[in-house]
């Protein structure tokens, strides 16, 4: 069954670092793009970067030049590098194909910055 599982997250001062993964299961994982997405307290959630399968990526100016998103398709995995991060960061982090699927959602992974 298809299952996204992701982790990394956790508590970081302002300006530090996390690197997110994201594993998959599923034999469509190479073919369709695949994106982050963060829920942030009283928000909407919102995608803040793709990745097609052959690697082409697309950035949302708030996290642009401070997030890198990358995929091993050999081993079915998404990861989002994060620096310099803010407390305006802080929320929970979900993977998810794009368009989402509903079944793809996940329990995500908090990411919460302190000042």
């Amino acid at each position: 069954q298809v299952q996204l599982v992701e982790s990394g997250g956790g508590l970081v001062q302002a300006v530090g670092s996390l690197r997110l993964s994201c594993a998959a299961s599923g034999s469509i994982f190479r073919l369709v793009t695949m994106g982050w997405y963060r829920q942030a307290p009283g928000k909407q959630s919102e995608l803040i970067v793709s990745i097609r399968s052959a690697g082409i990526t697309n950035y949302a100016d708030s996290v642009k030049g401070r997030i890198t998103i990358a995929r091993d398709n050999a081993k079915n995995t998404v990861y989002l590098q994060m620096n310099s991060l803010k407390p305006g960061d802080r929320a929970v982090y979900y993977c998810n194909k794009i368009p989402a699927w509903e079944a793809y959602w996940s329990k995500g992974t908090q990411v919460t910055v302190t000042s």
